[in-house]
């Protein structure tokens, strides 16, 4: 005799006939598999309720709740798969039974051998399906996890920048919570929208190369201190890139002060050739740097950093994005910047 697909497999037949439901049952159960019977549609459906079941075989032609009946009602509550068997073919074609949610069909007089064929294919089905799932919700939960490291990693750079510079610090946190606002009023996928999260909050932490001295320093900066802070964005890039996140976090990180007309740095990058996530954060932190104090110049205010952004919109800063920040901080820019 073959090896039943599982010991646990479940079936259920049911026929108004006795002795068909005892022939099927004993045949089932030679097979290996724990079976039992009811005599029509509606005790069917009573041990649905009670108790799993992996296949029902039904007859169609049943007083009371027919079989395409209770295949309709199996499809709507339960899990099951189900066999219908029926001596009535020029009234259920094929089409017809799997239409209505059967998963196989058998004519009658019924076949044992065949019957237990179909059945065993069918539970081969479910096996697959359920292994299917199962490798699925493992790849996920993998994927969390990995998400949850990275994402850990984040965190541990961001902190690390933050001990050396609260204010920037202070300002990734901003520029990321502003990016993200404008990515949901843009409509951009959960997806990306990971990725500018991410991004957002290490975007300048490239600054770690740079001598704390020059990011804190209250007067202005002189040519060779400026040109020292521009190069952060490859320094990031470079700190990142080695880095296998599901997202191109150290290519934003790099791309964030290109500007639409090629004057940005430090590639010189135009248009669409900017990543729309960094675009996104150059607007966000051309925003929180104009609106927030830093220790070389007083706060500038939020109505100011607007005008700069909208008055270089499809200039610097992307169009699209600069009218969505502007909504943004119509609704909520008080809170943001308080």
């Amino acid at each position: 005799m073959e090896k039943p697909i599982s010991r646990e497999t479940r079936v259920l037949v049911v026929d108004d006939e006795q002795p068909i439901r005892n022939l099927v049952n004993r045949a089932v159960q030679n097979a290996g598999y724990a079976c039992q019977t009811a005599g029509d549609g509606q005790e069917a459906l009573e041990i649905l309720k009670r108790e799993p079941v992996d296949v029902v075989i039904t007859d169609i032609a049943m007083p009371g709740m027919n079989g395409i009946e209770l295949t309709r009602a199996i499809r709507e509550k339960f899990s099951a798969d189900v066999i219908v068997m029926t001596g009535f073919v020029e009234d259920y074609v094929f089409e017809d039974v799997i239409a209505d949610g059967a998963s196989d069909f058998v004519q009658k007089p019924v076949s044992l051998k065949e019957m237990i064929i179909r059945l065993k294919r069918l539970l081969r089905e479910r096996e697959n399906i359920a292994r299917r799932a199962k490798m699925e919700e493992e790849l996920r939960q993998s994927f969390c996890l990995l998400k949850r490291s990275l994402e850990d990693a984040i965190s541990v750079l961001s902190r690390a920048l933050e001990m050396r510079d609260p204010y920037t610090a202070g300002h990734q946190k901003r520029v990321t919570q502003l990016a993200c606002m404008i990515g949901i009023e843009m409509g951009i996928d959960d997806e990306m929208m990971d990725g500018i999260r991410l991004a957002g909050l290490v975007h300048d932490i490239g600054k770690i190369n740079v001598p704390s001295e020059i990011l804190t320093k209250p007067g202005k900066l002189s040519r060779i201190e400026h040109d020292l802070i521009r190069i952060h964005p490859e320094a990031g890039f470079d700190i990142l890139k080695d880095i296998e996140f599901p997202w191109p976090i150290a290519e934003i990180v790099r791309q964030h002060h290109e500007r639409m007309d090629g004057s940005g740095y430090p590639q010189g990058l135009t248009g669409d050739a900017i990543r729309i996530e960094a675009r996104i954060i150059a607007v966000a932190d051309v925003i929180d740097a104009m609106a927030s104090h830093r220790p070389y110049r007083p706060a500038m205010g939020l109505e100011k950093a607007l005008e700069e952004v909208e008055g270089k919109k499809g200039i610097l800063y992307d169009r699209d994005i600069v009218e969505a920040c502007a909504r943004v901080l119509e609704r909520n820019g008080k809170d943001l910047f308080q």
